[in-house]
């Protein structure tokens, strides 16, 4: 990946005794390298630092020879380790200030101008015109998923939160609900609640009426319960139907478009092909006058001082290294290897072994333009062009994040396979290896394995990404939409009393 590598990448599995060139280099392998998994290119000394995307991914724990297998076994992270101590961490820092000289991407002009989406009152423009049917509080999750399966035409989305929530949780969760009713998505809302919750239904429903939103609440409590309240709702999410049927589609400038990007369920392939591919099509995104949002603060580490070297100014600098150090702290405190949860066992078989070497390929879905502003969770941009988001890595609660940030569209890479979606922001899944574009072939999208399995550019394929946000956003179903993924996730501050 990088002239100063000590490793490269399997591109299919390989025998002991096979001998591979590498540029000059005739590289007899000592053990089986499955697809996708590292081979040492030199003899590398326990201790030494080893490099992959030209930055180190972690320290040899053994003598590692040519040609042998580099992975877990002998390959281990010095970040997010709190079991390794805090001096271990310290002189993973210090390498981490290595200066990264970026190579400029080619000057592309996005083939688009314009998408065919709802334009909104408040100015924001719609990917989709959803009538949204939410559940204020986990107890009125029945009758939302009755009212759901009774009119299938509504998106309804249950939940567990909004009761037992104090401080930053509730505020948090009441944003979340907030930014989901009014997302430009969503033409209109119906809103349930129980009506002893510390959501306040009735409140957050005067509230959106306020801001000009298609709104109509219900609580279950003065309905009679559950069976009655169903039938009522009902009849409300029908008015709301057709209230909402009277928008059309119209042209609208893709400067009104913002793209959340995320990555679940990865393997070594991922930051090869699909990250870098989609870090193609956000560039063109900024290029067109759009937004892109970047997420996953666990993942940038070992990664954010490249991240941070991008920043239009030192104070959004200074909160991309907080915030992932603020992460690392966690494991810190527990003392624990992060490994496990970044990367996952699935990101580990894939050929992934340490979270530095997981965040060189997250990184790159966010392109090459400057870093714009830094988001808390779940919170809007005020800035066009890249900005990042403050949230864990996990999918479901990164990707609510986002949509909460009102991201219309959202592009999901994946080498494993996963198939998250989102109530009602359309995801798009682009497949790092063609092998499980095929096996997955319902779940998927676009397969960006086609740069390695038949040699396509990584512009073409950035431009197919490109290409495939304009027609979702212009109403094409994706995957996710068709299989009727909707997953919902709140991060959790705490206490949850």
């Amino acid at each position: 990946m990088h002239p100063d590598d000590d490793v490269a990448l399997a591109v299919i599995d390989l025998a002991p005794g096979c001998v591979v060139q590498v540029d000059s280099r005739a590289i007899t392998l000592r053990q089986p390298i499955p697809s996708g998994h590292k081979l040492a290119l030199r003899p590398i000394a326990r201790g030494e630092q080893v490099r992959k995307y030209g930055q180190s991914i972690g320290r040899a724990t053994a003598d590692i020879a040519t040609g042998e297998h580099v992975h877990a076994h002998n390959l281990e992270s010095l970040r997010g380790r709190g079991d390794l101590g805090l001096t271990a961490q310290s002189a993973a820092l210090e390498q981490s200030e290595v200066t990264f000289e970026r190579k400029p991407q080619a000057e592309l002009e996005p083939s688009a101008a314009t998408f065919l989406g709802y334009r909104r009152k408040d100015g924001r423009a719609g990917a989709r015109n959803h009538v949204l049917v939410l559940a204020t509080v986990g107890c009125a999750n029945a009758v939302v998923d009755h009212i759901g399966r009774l009119l299938p035409e509504v998106v309804a989305v249950s939940h567990v939160y909004g009761c037992s929530q104090i401080g930053d949780d509730l505020t948090q969760t009441r944003r979340v609900l907030l930014e989901f009713s009014m997302h430009p998505n969503v033409g209109a809302v119906l809103l349930i609640g129980l009506g002893c919750e510390t959501v306040p239904t009735v409140e957050m429903g005067e509230q959106l009426a306020a801001q000009g939103a298609a709104v109509q609440r219900l609580i279950i409590q003065d309905e009679g319960g559950s069976r009655a309240a169903t039938a009522r709702g009902v009849a409300m999410a029908r008015e709301l139907l057709q209230e909402a049927s009277d928008a059309r589609r119209e042209p609208i400038l893709l400067s009104k478009l913002i793209l959340g990007v995320e990555c679940g369920g990865s393997d070594a392939w991922s930051g090869v092909t699909a990250n870098p591919a989609v870090g193609v099509a956000s560039d063109l995104v900024v290029r067109a006058g759009g937004t892109v949002i970047l997420s996953e603060v666990p993942e940038f580490i070992g990664a954010e001082h490249l991240l941070a070297a991008r920043a239009a100014d030192p104070s959004i600098a200074a909160q991309i290294v907080e915030a992932a150090l603020r992460r690392e702290q966690e494991a810190n405190r527990m003392g624990v290897d992060m490994r496990g949860s970044q990367p996952t066992p699935g990101n580990m078989a894939g050929g992934l072994t340490t979270i530095e070497e997981k965040s060189l390929g997250t990184i790159s879905k966010g392109g090459s333009t400057p870093t714009r502003e830094f988001l808390r969770y779940a919170h809007r941009p005020t800035q066009r062009g890249l900005v990042i988001m403050d949230t864990p890595g996990n999918d479901p609660e990164s990707v609510t994040a986002m949509a909460a940030g009102g991201a219309q569209v959202v592009v999901f890479t994946t080498g494993r396979g996963s198939p998250t979606g989102c109530p009602i922001a359309p995801v798009v899944k682009v497949a790092s290896n063609s092998a499980m574009y095929h096996r997955l072939r319902d779940d998927m999208d676009l397969d960006a394995g086609t740069m390695i399995s038949a040699g396509e550019s990584l512009v073409s394929v950035g431009q197919r990404i490109f290409d495939e946000i304009v027609a979702v956003a212009s109403g094409k179903q994706t995957a996710a939409e068709t299989w009727g993924h909707k997953e919902f996730a709140i991060n959790v501050i705490g206490p949850r009393l």
